[in-house]
């Protein structure tokens, strides 16, 4: 079994995680199904104050995983962007987007995000 990956912890301090136990709860999952999903890709884990954590945003207000999440994480990986890239522009502040690429993922405006990411990463 390889090792769980993580980021390097780029996110604002105010951005909160949920440890990967607790992120297997949310999930109703074993938390060895959360480490393959990093494994995957499929969620980006960043290590704080000596733990591993899935910044909050990533959740939707019922607990699960936002829908657009995993393709978008793919669509820039496959673009050649790492994680840690991935997590600066997902959390980083744009006016177009009236927040962060995280937060419009949320609402009406994922699928400009998507689109683009879709135009980064080519």
């Amino acid at each position: 079994m390889s090792a769980i990956p993580y980021s390097e912890d780029v996110l604002p301090s105010d951005v909160e995680l949920l440890a990967l136990p607790d992120v297997a709860k949310q999930l109703h999952i074993v938390v060895t199904r959360v480490h393959q999903m990093l494994r995957d890709h499929t969620l980006i884990a960043v290590k704080r104050s000596g733990y591993l954590g899935v910044p909050v945003e990533f959740f939707g207000a019922d607990g699960a995983i936002v829908k657009p999440l995993p393709g978008l994480i793919s669509v820039l990986r496959d673009g050649g962007y790492t994680e840690t890239e991935i997590l600066r522009w997902l959390f980083t502040s744009d006016e177009s987007l009236g927040g962060t690429p995280v937060s419009a993922l949320h609402g009406h405006q994922a699928r400009e995000v998507l689109r683009r990411a879709q135009a980064m990463a080519f």
